[in-house]
């Protein structure tokens, strides 16, 4: 049965205003990276110094690239975002090629950070493996179930999951520092400064990079954004700072609670410091603040994520019912549970460190393009109405693109074979767009740009 324009309506109502877009920001970047990537930064930076440097760079890239791509989403504020502004700099083959790679990786982030809620629940109530894959599995289909009534009830759990997050974070940074042993007993005494050791600098801005992704997630939900010219900027650049306060804060707190070799050497660095300095009582502390930071993460996504099959549906480049809204609720609903059945899938077939594995270095090449495209639509578009242009343009969104592919480039020398694996299946975008277009031709369905996204929303 065919549902008429006048039931299903195509566009989704901007809903969601400044307090949201931060919190979507923080609150996706703000995940279980910080619980585990500063072991590893730790041991590949190999003094105090590496390792500020590493955060205080990965920081700054993270911000580089929100300044550069808040131009891009005030331009075009509609659903999809980095997919929309490929295809307005590039055209739809490298929109639909970044459409794969999202459908690869967003699933697999939901499952593994469903997994790792289960994992610290079963802390406070043993559970059996098993077990843990149903919790997880049924932790995203409530979240989902959330997103699909209202995105004002999936706004209301971000902004509260966020706050809640922050606060805390914030709270043990304070509390390790005040109850951390003084004089010749701070670890920090004890630790050389040391000088910048650049190649493991490079190593760690990896993980620092994973810990800083997560900001491009409000973009696609750009057509949601009450007035998105002005908030979405103020979003981007807001939630990115937000996030390098608390994760230097916390970096902090870790070095002053953990000599720098068994930093570097834990496996749950967070309960680690909070157990050196606060007892048993601050590891129980760290296993509620993880499942709240990945709770919040996870709602973040499913928020916000589903929203790049939506547009590329309404373009044609995917299957038009993902891009139905619901008629009541006002949510791609069906674009938001196509995602959670993949995301389900992996949760019940794998454990978190095959999806971990499989999270592979996706997202920030596609980021580094839509940024060059800023260059490209400013030359080829220069009269588009630009209520906000990218602060230090072109120093900053230049740096940003070079910083990228430095990281990219690095990681290609130190992880060769699973770089390259990750950006061949990549490429297998490349004839799967080429099939679809002429799959769509045969039957009829020639896809073309809405003109909704076409006119920036």
């Amino acid at each position: 049965m065919i549902e008429s324009p006048a039931i299903v309506p195509r566009e989704l109502p901007r809903k969601l205003g400044l307090a949201t877009g931060i919190a979507v920001v923080v609150g996706v970047m703000i995940g279980s990276g910080i619980f585990r990537v500063p072991s590893p930064i730790a041991g590949a930076a190999g003094n105090l110094i590496g390792i500020a440097l590493v955060w205080v760079l990965g920081g700054i890239v993270a911000l580089f690239g929100a300044l550069s791509i808040a131009e891009l989403a005030a331009m075009y504020p509609a659903a999809g975002g980095p997919y929309v502004y490929l295809r307005e700099a590039y055209g739809r083959p490298l929109a639909f090629l970044f459409g794969w790679m999202w459908l690869l990786t967003t699933p697999i982030s939901w499952a593994a950070q469903s997994l790792l809620f289960a994992e610290y629940l079963s802390f406070f109530a043993p559970m059996s493996e098993a077990a843990q894959h149903t919790v997880a599995a049924i932790l995203i289909l409530l979240v989902a179930v959330a997103n699909c009534r209202s995105v004002k009830l999936g706004a209301v759990i971000q902004n509260l999951s966020t706050g809640a997050k922050v606060l805390t974070l914030i709270g043990l940074s304070m509390a390790i520092f005040a109850f951390a042993p003084g004089g010749d007993a701070n670890p920090l005494r004890s630790e050389p400064m040391g000088a910048a050791n650049w190649p493991g600098i490079g190593i760690g801005l990896i993980g620092a990079l994973w810990a800083y992704d997560g900001w491009e997630n409000l973009t696609t939900l750009s057509g949601e954004v009450k007035n998105p010219q002005r908030n979405l900027p103020l979003a981007l650049v807001g939630g990115v700072l937000v996030a390098m306060v608390v994760y230097l804060s916390i970096n902090a707190a870790y070095l002053r609670a953990l000599p720098l070799a068994q930093l570097a050497a834990s496996k749950s660095v967070a309960a680690d410091a909070a157990a050196a300095v606060l007892g048993r009582g601050g590891a129980s502390l760290v296993g509620a603040l993880v499942m709240l930071s990945v709770f919040g993460t996870l709602n973040g996504s499913i928020l916000s994520s589903p929203r790049v099959f939506f547009a590329m549906a309404e373009d044609g480049l995917f299957f038009r019912i993902v891009g139905r809204v619901h008629p009541k609720y006002e949510t791609p609903y069906i674009a938001i549970g196509f995602s959670v059945a993949l995301a389900v899938i992996y949760v019940l077939l794998r454990d978190f460190m095959q999806l971990a594995e499989g999270y592979v270095l996706g997202v920030w090449p596609f980021l580094a393009l839509c940024v060059i495209g800023l260059f490209i639509l400013r030359r080829r578009r220069p009269d588009f109405p630009r209520t906000y242009r990218a602060l230090g343009y072109p120093v900053v969104p230049a740096l940003f693109v070079l910083a990228t592919f430095m990281v990219v480039a690095n990681a290609l020398c130190a992880q060769f074979w699973s770089t390259i694996a990750s950006l061949l299946i990549t490429l297998v975008g490349v004839p799967l767009y080429w099939a679809w277009t002429a799959w769509q031709r045969r039957a009829g369905r020639s896809p073309t740009a809405t003109p909704r996204d076409r006119a920036g929303g």
